[in-house]
């Protein structure tokens, strides 16, 4: 867990680095829920139009050392603030996520309660989310296009839901 971590404003020369790290078929695997062709540069672009003119959406760039490690962002999906984020392999293992996901619930999207999904057997995913106080309150299936099939997820909380039910 060395190394220093910060979050920043996304400068539009993240994103080539960020499309180089979405290319990655271990990342893609991982994350499941991924774009259909994650080499496809125009729909690269235009989803991170949409992200980054989103105004529900709060995006931030991780950087590991100095360097661009990844990206975590919130945004608004069916009336509920969500959490997601992405790091590239290179970065995986030392910590990074977890340090920028709690930062960026500390200080950047302090709202909650705060939803997050996760593929069932993406430990390390669900391990971060876990370290961050999500706690598991459902069960999902949908289309993962990184692997061509239906697969299981779940859907995490943090803070109290609209039941008024603490996790």
């Amino acid at each position: 867990m060395d190394g220093d971590v910060r979050l920043r404003d996304v400068t539009s020369d993240d994103l080539a680095i960020f499309f180089e790290q979405q290319r990655d078929p271990d990342a893609n695997y991982m994350a499941a829920f991924t774009p259909r062709d994650p080499s496809d540069r125009d729909a690269f672009v235009a989803r991170w139009a949409g992200i980054l003119g989103n105004e529900t959406g709060t995006i931030q760039t991780v950087l590991f050392d100095g360097q661009v490690a990844g990206s975590v962002l919130s945004y608004q999906e069916s009336g509920r603030r969500e959490v997601s984020y992405w790091i590239g392999k290179e970065y995986w293992g030392r910590g990074v996520a977890t340090r920028a996901l709690a930062a960026f619930l500390a200080h950047v999207v302090t709202e909650r309660p705060l939803y997050a999904r996760a593929a069932k057997d993406n430990l390390a995913s669900l391990r971060v989310l876990h370290t961050c106080g999500f706690t598991i309150r459902g069960e999902d299936k949908g289309f993962a296009n990184a692997r061509g099939h239906e697969i299981e997820e779940y859907m995490l909380i943090l803070g109290v839901d609209e039941s008024g039910d603490a996790p």
